[in-house]
């Protein structure tokens, strides 16, 4: 067992105290300078009504995940899980508004050199498409295109993905940030119209139309059509 005691982890509630005032925190500077924030905005800021579980790390690893999201929901905001896949078991138990898996690869060898991993876990990321596939949550298998590395093979990343039958499918360019550039160049990262040309090679591999993109991010949306694209909250 990979977690005998939670006794040295803080506890859902408070770690939930703990990041709507750190929220505070950072946005308070803003109301200092009342010709250039927009004050109705700020005010909503506030509030948070979504909760991005997590954007580094892996947050299966938390014991008490499961609790944590039910505390979130319970506040009235929306918990994204955002996840690896390699803790199947973990996937199996939680319920969030919305449940993101990251799948960059079409096949084992590709999934070794693009995530560096300690260990091979293809085994478990498998197992984790197919909690993909059972979860009552929106599902959203993400795609992190990087050029020179796993933009290739449009029906491989099909066939991964009819496995996990998401909701929609988010093709999005790596960016050049964080410690990936210890890594990887700036010559990593696709242009829009790149993504865009992988995308529409995986919707006519996959039968997942184009929902929307945003060239800004660099960034396509397919959709099964079983979701609406918005979330009523």
């Amino acid at each position: 067992m990979l977690f005998e005691s939670t006794q040295d982890w803080l506890e859902p509630s408070e770690l939930l105290d703990g990041i709507i005032q750190e929220q505070l925190r950072l946005v308070s500077g803003y109301g200092g300078s009342p010709s250039t924030t927009d004050l109705k905005r700020l005010e909503e800021a506030k509030k948070p009504a979504h909760v991005a579980v997590s954007l580094m790390g892996e947050p299966t690893l938390y014991p008490m995940l499961d609790e944590l999201i039910r505390e979130i929901k319970a506040r009235g905001m929306t918990a994204f899980l955002v996840t690896n896949g390699t803790r199947p078991e973990v996937i199996a138990k939680v319920d969030p508004t919305q449940l993101y898996l990251s799948l960059n690869a079409p096949d084992e060898e590709t999934y070794l050199r693009a995530s560096n991993p300690i260990k091979n876990l293809w085994g478990k990321f498998l197992e984790g498409l197919d909690m993909v596939r059972d979860s009552t949550s929106r599902t959203v298998v993400r795609v992190t295109a990087t050029k020179g590395l796993n933009m290739f093979d449009p029906e491989g990343y099909a066939k991964l993905l009819e496995r996990a039958e998401p909701d929609f499918v988010e093709v999005k360019a790596y960016m050049h940030l964080g410690s990936s550039r210890n890594r990887l160049s700036r010559d990593a990262m696709p242009t829009h119209e790149e993504v865009v040309d992988f995308a529409k090679d995986i919707s006519e591999a996959l039968g997942y139309p184009l929902s929307d993109e945003v060239p800004l991010s660099r960034v396509v949306l397919l959709s099964r059509g079983s979701r609406p694209a918005k979330i009523d909250f």
